[in-house]
């Protein structure tokens, strides 16, 4: 059984919250008392998700946003404030899975796709969400990143350098923002069975069964393991932890 935590009156904020991680992390927040902003740049998919919340008797919004346009972002924490007064705690979990192929036949656009939303995009909400947090004198922040991370792997050279790249604005915000009471962390998820593994299987399943094999636990991670780990992050439970990159990975990272 996982714990629980009361974050009644706290704001928090998800990117990437239409489907998987994302969605289950937000109804992790919102059954646990916070007022959930779901942002996603599919609106179609994020306005079901939202009402589905809602329905269920959850206090949240839908914010629609490309993670890749700083203007957006800014954008969406502007609506987070002007809407519920301020911003306790953000996911920044929006991400694509980048190009499959050798590191030599990769395209510009394809490296430039899959940075602007998994590095840039994370740089550009923690930018926002800091500015907004320092003004509070609070806050926590959890970006997801990947078990790509810590690893490397052949043909996903693109994808697995932006995974490290968060890895990096997470140590160095943690630093420099610990002093002025704010928490920057990170998650790095390892095989979960989510609408990004199904893409993923499609692009390359050759790999990803190697992969699934590999699982020290000897299964798939579920949607709802990965958000304890984030509210576990964002509570106070861990008040002492700062610029850390757990691993949520069945032990894969391990080995």
């Amino acid at each position: 059984m996982n714990p629980t935590y009361d974050f009644t009156g706290q704001i928090a904020l998800v990117t990437g919250a239409s489907s998987g991680l994302g969605l289950a992390t937000a109804q992790a927040f919102a059954e646990a008392g916070a007022t959930v902003v779901l942002s996603s740049h599919d609106e179609d998919k994020l306005r079901t998700a939202t009402e589905g919340l809602a329905v269920a008797g959850h206090n949240v919004l839908a914010v629609v946003c490309d993670v890749s346009d700083e203007a957006q972002v800014a954008a969406l924490v502007a609506r987070t404030v002007e809407t519920f007064g301020r911003l306790d705690m953000a996911f920044n979990n929006a991400g694509i899975d980048g190009p499959h192929g050798d590191f030599t036949e990769v395209t510009a656009e394809a490296y430039d796709a899959v940075n602007g939303i998994n590095l840039r995009g994370v740089w550009a909400c923690m930018k926002h969400e800091l500015k907004q947090m320092t003004a509070q004198g609070s806050g926590v922040i959890v970006n997801c990143s990947s078990l790509g991370g810590l690893v490397g792997m052949a043909g996903r050279a693109a994808y697995h350098g932006t995974k490290h790249g968060v890895l990096g604005l997470t140590k160095s915000a943690g630093l420099e923002y610990a002093a002025r009471g704010i928490r920057v962390n990170a998650v790095l998820p390892g095989v979960f069975d989510t609408p990004m593994l199904d893409k993923m299987k499609a692009a390359k399943p050759e790999v990803m069964d190697e992969i699934a094999e590999q699982q020290p636990i000897g299964r798939l991670g579920r949607p709802e393991e990965l958000a304890a780990a984030v509210l576990w992050l964002c509570s106070p439970a861990s008040s002492f932890v700062i610029g850390a990159s757990l691993s949520v990975d069945g032990g894969f990272t391990a080995q």
